[in-house]
Formats: C-alpha cells, sequence, structure tokens
C-alpha cells in the first residue's frame, strides 16, 4: 500500500513539474483554441456606444510612455485615426489576438495614411510585458483609472469597483477624420467577437472617404 501510494505521489509531482514546465505553450494552445472563431466580417448587429456619429471625439485622459495624454492628435494620419478600445491585454485572449492581428494590418492602415492608437485599463507595465512579447508598435494607452472610458460613453457598467475587472471598456473601434470628427464605429455586443483587422480597414477607409487612388 505504501509503494502505491508513493508511485501516485511521485506521478503527481510530475505531473505539477510537467504542467508548470510547459504553462506557457499550454496557455497559448488554450488561447487559440478560445480565439479561433473570434473574428468577423463586419458589425452587423445594433449595439453601438460611444460617441455620436458626427460629433467631435472628446478629450481623454490618459497615460503613454510616462506621461498624461489628453489628445489623440499626435497619433493621427494624414487621412484620420482607428482609435481601438481593447478591454486588457494581459488577461483578455481575444484583445491579445485582435491587437496581435492589428499590428500585421499596420503596414497597411500606414499605406491608407490612418493612425491607430489602442487603449487598455491595464497598468502600463502590464501593457509593456505585452508589446516587448509580441514586438507591438501600435501605440497603446493606459486608462487604469476608467476616466477616458467614461468620458468616451463605452465603460462597462456590468462590474463594480470590486470586480478586477472594473474598469473595462465595451471593446470597439472609432473611426475619426481628420478635423476630429467620429465618422464610424466598430462595436459588437459580444465582446468575443471582433471585426477583422482587414475589413476594420476596408470600413475605415470608406468612412474617412479614401479612394483606391489615395
Amino acid at each position: 500500500m505504501k509503494t502505491v501510494l508513493k508511485i501516485m505521489l511521485a506521478l503527481i509531482v510530475i505531473a505539477l513539474a510537467l504542467g508548470y514546465l510547459f504553462r506557457e505553450p499550454m496557455k497559448e494552445f488554450a488561447f487559440a483554441q478560445l480565439t479561433q472563431d473570434m473574428f468577423v466580417s463586419a458589425d452587423t448587429d445594433n449595439f453601438d456606444p460611444g460617441p455620436a456619429l458626427g460629433s467631435r471625439f472628446p478629450g481623454l485622459q490618459a497615460s503613454h510612455a510616462g506621461r498624461t495624454v489628453t489628445l489623440i492628435d499626435e497619433f493621427a494620419g494624414p487621412n484620420g485615426t482607428v482609435f481601438i478600445a481593447s478591454r486588457s491585454l494581459d488577461w483578455c485572449p481575444y484583445c491579445m489576438r485582435q491587437m496581435i492581428q492589428l499590428q500585421e494590418t499596420k503596414a497597411s492602415f500606414d499605406a491608407a495614411g490612418i493612425g491607430m492608437v489602442a487603449i487598455t485599463y491595464d497598468d502600463p507595465a502590464l501593457q509593456q510585458a505585452f508589446i516587448d512579447k509580441f514586438g507591438i508598435t501600435i501605440p497603446v494607452l493606459s486608462d487604469s483609472d476608467a476616466l477616458s472610458f467614461k468620458t468616451l460613453g463605452i465603460l462597462n457598467e456590468d462590474y463594480t469597483p470590486d470586480d478586477f475587472q472594473y474598469g473595462i471598456p465595451h471593446p470597439g473601434m472609432i473611426v475619426i477624420n481628420r478635423d476630429g470628427e467620429v465618422v464610424g464605429k466598430l462595436f459588437l455586443e459580444a465582446y468575443s467577437s471582433r471585426v477583422d483587422s482587414a475589413a476594420a480597414l476596408a470600413f475605415a477607409k470608406a468612412a474617412l472617404g479614401i479612394t483606391a487612388a489615395q
């Protein structure tokens, strides 16, 4: 009996050791399985938080590179800006996958003269860990106090200040033209679905009036 218990204990220790050793590959595999069907080709629901179309994009109260950011003008491209509101780059697999895909499409946004800037509720240190790991060059702002999300009208109010998710936004994209006017929005009610980056680029170009010749 003692021998059996020793064998079982040894097997448990081995299993725990292997689990610890391969935790990152296992985590990445789980995330890949979870997010494999998350992208859609268009925003087809009626969920529509955020500033109204035709309104001026409001100011922010976020941080970036150790300083306070109140305007997105510095992130704008010659033809406009896509503002990406995301939940978390620390624990939200859908947000992480979307940001990686957007980074892969960034050159196409740049070629269209469209600036990109993202924002999450994460502490800057947590954002930086993700940025460094995946080589993200899209500027990522931190709205850890949720002041910007409240101003924009996209704060997810399903959570209370006691919840660790408190302060996350409804994920989505806001397209802003050169004059600071909101000309397009992509918000899906299901946080586990996101508009594909290529489709988002086509939507942004149409909203900004960018023709194929530009």
